[in-house]
């Protein structure tokens, strides 16, 4: 019997992973080799990059309720600390979004919180 060749398949599979690098520059897009590893490592700062996306948010959150904070007389670790001990469950999102489009209803949080720490 006579040996087939596999390379259909092969073909196949390595167009697939060609595919997978459209956009890419130089040989990354070309050759198999160089196009595996460049996709393989695009799939690795995806995955990491959506995780580091959620850190950059909170951050920005915290900065703008620091801002807002201040203008009221206090500090986004003090302010934070309060509503821990009046047990007010606000998370950093609704707080950041309260202290940017709705002031008036910030300032009132702020105000009873200081209010039963006193």
């Amino acid at each position: 019997m006579s040996r087939t060749s596999n390379s259909p398949q092969t073909k196949a599979r390595h167009r697939k992973w060609l595919k997978r690098a459209k956009g890419y520059r130089g040989r990354r897009r070309k050759v198999f080799k160089l196009a595996k590893e460049a996709v393989l490592k695009a799939g690795q700062h995806a995955y990491f990059d959506r995780r580091k996306k959620k850190a950059v948010k909170r951050q920005e959150w915290q900065t703008d309720i620091n801002a807002a904070a201040r203008q009221h007389g206090t500090t986004y670790s003090r302010l934070i600390h309060q509503l821990r001990l009046s047990k007010v469950e606000l998370d950093r999102k609704v707080l950041s979004e309260l202290a940017m489009n709705h002031p008036e209803t910030f300032q009132a949080i702020v105000e009873e919180v200081q209010k039963t720490k006193a």
